[in-house]
């Protein structure tokens, strides 16, 4: 369970030596991001000053991270990889599998139960190949990384989009998709186009109602969900340095929200202060010998213009708090303007729920700030109007604020205690009468808000703000309550102002745990069998994608021309699909069922050019891949975003789909589609895409010719015989091209060539 602190000596022992040849070479001040991209550069990669947003760059990181739901795929994909242990400190968290229904003690047995091949296979493959295995109801990866493994400086990635929740602690953190994870388990480089760099600079200091959630809601809200794209969020100023570690957290865990590579924040007391109390004295010792190194250069926090490629400036002591929907995060509505955006757009103002904790906000200042609403609102006798509930972020933070009264203050009010897991936040939650459809609103503290994401129902408009702000929207039931200045009635016919929260920032007698639910792996586990039952629903072996046939794709058939937002949740949904995520064919039956068809404007409803018929998506596929007929789809901009998870680029790839033709990709899809053997393409003039017909038949002319740099042409074929040549442009690199020749970057690996 214990950091590493002689592999962190050891990152900082070639930190100061690395940034400072990167300097000499840049020829300019560094920012802190460009310090640690440098200061992991991959050993041999030529010394150069690479260009922003243009160069792809190999680095070595120093730990990898996987939820049980990523991970059955990542370390299926690893056992082919033929290595005996895996070659940088890699852990598993089971949090995902666990649904919220009744209440922690309930859930959690009924999740060890259901899914216990699933943990008992994730549990002996972590013991065999030397990783550390966090147990179902230890808690939230991002949650226990900050706790545990993030120090100052690092460099890690994870296979959930939220690994850069560990930017709190001055990390770049980056999400992945389990191949790339794979690749540094198996002790290769890992390959990323070298960031852009968007400053944020916090002046002013956050007050009354206005928390570190706010600086992430108005962040997205200026750069919508896809202005971070390629780009790494720096943080920095006298706002940043006066908020918290875990407010640092949050901020950065959100900046997947608006496709930012990654977030972070530089060494200050905060983070020693964090540190200091999860038990690391040692990370502080070691960070504060190189902390000049572990920040940007004075003179570019003094001149931020001249060396980020976008700034923002944001003052904290002005900033609103905010309430970012519904059904996307980027939405953003200041508190005392909801109430009239609301009757603009139809939004139902009765509150039905109010949800604290995911990744995102479920750290003892979150709760303890929560519970203080809650506590006002008991103690002059108001009733709330919507039910509650909360996910603690770890085992650590559940037995900490048990301790500490601020559980027996939620229960005051009948708040409902989940398991230490997403739970809501990513669908995995039973909620009564969801299946009914109903319009309704809701209130969390998560991250994503997207259509059906949090109860499956498309009329659930989702409304993400801190977690104070749910407490009194949720205490007074009004979307439209404004708690700086509203006032509400108590039992007695009273009216009552809510008083601005209050809450340590780390638990005053420190935190504690009886068992954290960490399983150390075993010293030597060749012995240790993995068993995959053949029968299995749940976990399938993976069979090696086919090699690339070295000729042109021609007879393709449009599976989908997806319209508008389609995300990871729209190519591959979670919810109940998470119990088939070590099982590839079965999970492929939710393949694009979420997306909407530009054609019919429905969702799971394509045509088969086969027979002619209107069938679900995976069903149509299937159909072609039977026939030996390929496929492409074709998407609208921003395609993938979300989740990092790479079955949405897995199950195409599984079900034949050739191609995926796009605006714009999400950073993490366009990679998972690579690393699997796709081509991931886009359109050379965007306005193509309303060329595409439904009975469009496809050839591609020049793919014989795939080379870095060069658009391949492709022939759409319409039902009148008439013709469209489209251009398409690719970001392949050679090494990249190999993958797409080989049938998948696995494929290389495997054989040693990579």
């Amino acid at each position: 369970m214990a950091f590493d602190i002689e592999m962190i000596k050891k990152v900082y022992g070639t930190m100061a030596a690395r940034v400072d040849k990167a300097r000499e070479l840049v020829g300019r001040p560094l920012t802190l991001s460009e310090k640690i991209l440098y200061a992991h550069l991959w050993e041999g990669t030529p010394s150069q000053s690479f260009a922003r947003g243009k160069d792809y760059v190999d680095f070595a990181p120093d730990r990898v991270a996987c939820q049980d739901a990523t991970a059955q795929m990542a370390l299926l994909q690893f056992m082919h990889a033929g290595k005996s242990q895996a070659a940088v400190p890699t852990t598993v968290h089971c949090d995902h599998l666990i649904q919220a229904k009744v209440g922690a003690t309930t859930d959690l047995a009924v999740a060890n139960s259901q899914s216990k091949e699933v943990f008992d296979f994730l549990s002996s493959v972590s013991n065999k190949y030397g990783i550390g295995f966090w147990k179902p109801g230890s808690g939230i990866i991002h949650q226990i990384v900050l706790e545990n493994y993030a120090f100052p400086g690092g460099m890690m990635i994870g296979t959930d989009s939220h690994t850069v929740n560990a930017g709190g602690l001055g990390m770049l953190a980056i999400g992945v998709g389990g191949a790339d994870a794979v690749d540094v388990m198996s002790g290769m480089s890992w390959e990323l186009k070298f960031p852009k760099l968007i400053g944020v600079k916090l002046t002013g200091k956050l007050n009354g109602w206005t928390a570190p959630k706010d600086v992430i809601l108005k962040v997205a809200d200026i750069l919508t969900v896809k202005g971070g794209t390629g780009a790494i969020v720096e943080y920095f100023g006298e706002g940043a340095t006066s908020m918290s570690c875990t407010g640092k957290g949050t901020i950065c865990n959100m900046g997947a929200e608006i496709g930012a590579t990654t977030s972070t924040f530089g060494y200050d007391d905060s983070m020693r202060r964090y540190l200091t109390a999860t038990g690391r004295q040692d990370v502080v010792d070691a960070a504060d010998k190189v902390a000049s190194y572990l920040t940007a250069d004075a003179e570019v926090y003094a001149n931020p213009a001249d060396y980020f490629d976008q700034l923002i400036e944001i003052n904290l002591s002005e900033l609103e708090p905010h309430i970012n929907g519904p059904f996307t995060p980027d939405r953003g509505t200041p508190v005392s303007k909801m109430k009239a955006e609301a009757a603009a757009n139809g939004w139902p103002l009765k509150v039905e729920w109010g949800l604290i904790g995911s990744c995102t906000n479920s750290s003892y200042e979150d709760m303890a700030r929560a519970a203080s609403i809650v506590e006002q609102a008991v103690a002059h006798g108001i009733t709330p109007k919507a039910e509650f509930g909360i996910n603690p972020g770890s085992e650590q933070i559940r037995y900490t604020i048990e301790r500490d009264g601020i559980i027996a203050t939620f229960e005051k009010m009948g708040t409902k205690v989940f398991t230490n897991a997403c739970g809501p936040c990513i669908g995995q939650w039973d909620r009564a009468g969801a299946d009914k459809g109903e319009k309704n609103t809701i209130v969390h503290s998560f991250n994503r808000n997207f259509s059906k994401r949090a109860d499956g129902n498309p009329n659930t408009h989702a409304f993400v703000t801190s977690p104070e702000m749910v407490a009194a929207l949720a205490i007074s039931g009004d979307l439209s309550f404004n708690p700086l200045t509203d006032t509400l009635l108590n039992d007695n016919g009273e009216e009552v102002k809510l008083l601005p929260p209050v809450g340590d920032e780390l638990p005053k007698r420190g935190f504690d745990v009886e068992d954290a639910g960490f399983q150390a792996p075993a010293a030597d586990g060749s012995s240790v069998q993995v068993a995959v039952s053949p029968t299995s629903d749940r976990l399938q072996l993976l069979a090696p994608f086919d090699a690339w046939d070295g000729k042109n794709i021609t007879g393709a058939k449009l599976l989908i021309k997806a319209f508008g937002k389609c995300t990871t949740d729209h190519i591959s949904m979670a919810g109940p699909w998470l119990r088939f995520r070590g099982h590839l064919d079965n999970i492929s039956n939710n393949m694009l069922i979420g997306a909407v068809n530009a054609y019919n404007q429905e969702a799971n409803k394509v045509k088969n050019q086969l027979t002619g018929a209107y069938d679900a998506v995976p069903a149509v596929q299937r159909a072609y891949k039977a026939a030996g007929v390929p496929s492409i789809v074709v998407g609208d901009q921003n395609y993938g975003e979300g989740s990092s998870r790479e079955h949405a680029a897995m199950e195409p790839r599984f079900l034949g789909v050739k191609a995926v033709l796009v605006k714009s990709f999400a950073r993490i899809h366009e990679t998972n589609l690579k690393k699997q053997g796709m081509l991931a393409l886009t359109f050379a003039n965007e306005a193509d895409y309303d060329k595409i017909q439904e009975n469009d038949t496809i050839n591609f002319l020049d793919l014989t010719e795939f080379a870095p740099g060069k658009p391949l042409t492709l022939e759409f074929v319409h039902a009148d015989g008439s013709k469209d040549i489209i251009l398409a442009n690719h970001t392949y690199n050679e090494s990249q091209i190999g993958w797409f020749v080989a049938g998948s970057a696995l494929n290389l690996i495997a054989a040693g060539k990579a």
